[in-house]
């Protein structure tokens, strides 16, 4: 097996396991937010500022991932 064959077959592993993880992390991130916006309703605007945040960094994940995708699919033609 040459490398070309091994990207095939990681590559979309990888992205897979990657949107996986940021599903997880923003279903927690969400769920954890909004309870702590029905406890405390006064500090909603800064818990759902945060989440926000919170929320960008872990799509960042799945960004970086398909990124790295496109960029070494090149090398699985040539």
């Amino acid at each position: 097996m040459d490398y070309r064959a091994a990207l095939s077959f990681a590559l979309p592993i990888a992205v897979a396991i990657a949107a996986i993880g940021s599903g997880l992390g923003l279903g927690r991130a969400v769920g954890a937010a909004m309870e702590a916006m029905g406890r405390q309703p006064e500090a909603a605007g800064k818990i759902q500022t945060g989440m926000i945040i919170g929320a960008a960094f872990i799509e960042a994940l799945t960004i970086y991932a398909l990124v790295g995708l496109l960029l070494l699919m090149g090398k699985i033609g040539g």
